[in-house]
């Protein structure tokens, strides 16, 4: 295990590309910590502008000399009131609410709402990558090392998963099922992306099921789950762990698609609901860039790192790119 990972760093893709991945979990484990807002609560106007200039210009005039002058003046003109017996009425400045990003259309937080949905899209996207990755690598695995009909069939279903877009399968099977969380999201991902996995799976275990050290173990009388899992799988693993990262964008991308259709979770915040959000009240067209900009920015980081991982991993295990 250390070896790998000694192996694995020394792509500079990879490392550049994990290095994105980890800057954005910590974005999303760290500034929850500072800012406790419900991302689901009004926290200002409608489609405010961000507003970092004048918060810390409001907070720069309340701590100032300036300030300080303006408050001796005021204690002079209580001082005359006084005299006369009357009293001067102070009326408070409205403190001004941080927002980064701005608000939505809604006036939500766009800052809190984006670490919330980046959270759960994360969540989406390893919920699909690790069931599709499953059930690829269970039909590929017994498909190419069986052989005979029940490679045939399995082939067969595999096939016509192919030939038609996952994508039309993915609204089809969302439009059908009532419950809308997240979880169920990623599920219905997962159980409609796997075929591409399971194909190339098959591939692999076909060309290894009559080598040498796998003949030795069917002469010496070992299980069939144990000649796949000792003396198929460890042969294969890289490839797995890259249909792993590619499942995972693959996830994420499919969520915001499906969500901007309407069709992803709708209790909670996820960055393609948000993109949802913002194309249904023309924030687009009216300007407000702060309300879908963020969004598309990190989509496009995270499949982006996770592209960058698996191409630096291809690099590394593939023989004929490394020669």
């Amino acid at each position: 295990m250390g070896y790998f990972l000694k192996t694995v760093f020394k792509s500079g893709k990879f490392c550049f590309g994990f290095g994105c991945i980890v800057a954005v979990l910590l974005l999303i484990t760290i500034y929850p910590m500072f800012d406790k807002r419900d991302p689901l609560a009004m926290a200002g106007g409608f489609f405010e502008r961000p507003n970092i200039r004048e918060y810390l210009q409001r907070n720069k005039e309340g701590s100032g000399p300036v300030a300080g002058a303006a408050a001796a003046v005021d204690q002079e003109m209580e001082d005359l009131l006084a005299q006369f017996g009357m009293t001067a009425v102070k009326q408070a400045e409205k403190p001004i609410a941080l927002h980064i990003l701005g608000t939505d259309n809604f006036g939500r937080d766009m800052m809190a709402q984006l670490v919330a949905g980046t959270k759960t899209s994360l969540v989406i996207g390893l919920l699909a990558g690790v069931i599709a990755t499953l059930i690829g690598l269970t039909i590929g695995l017994l498909a190419g090392y069986l052989g005979g009909q029940l490679d045939n069939f399995l082939s067969s279903v595999t096939n016509i998963f192919l030939v038609i877009p996952s994508f039309v399968i993915l609204v089809l099977v969302s439009v059908s099922v009532s419950t809308k969380s997240f979880l169920t999201t990623g599920v219905i991902i997962g159980v409609t992306s796997w075929p591409w996995t399971a194909r190339a799976v098959r591939a692999q275990t076909t060309s290894l099921r009559n080598r040498d050290h796998v003949n030795l173990s069917k002469l010496s009388g070992h299980s069939m789950p144990r000649i796949i899992i000792k003396d198929i799988l460890p042969y294969i693993a890289s490839y797995v762990v890259m249909a792993f990262i590619l499942q995972v964008a693959s996830g994420i991308l499919s969520e915001a698609s499906i969500s901007m259709l309407g069709l992803g979770p709708r209790n909670v915040a996820t960055l393609g609901l948000m993109m949802n959000w913002a194309g249904s009240f023309n924030a687009l067209f009216n300007g407000n860039w702060w309300a879908f900009l963020p969004m598309v920015f990190m989509i496009s980081l995270i499949s982006f790192s996770l592209n960058l991982m698996n191409s630096g991993l291809d690099q590394i295990f593939n023989p004929q790119i490394r020669s």
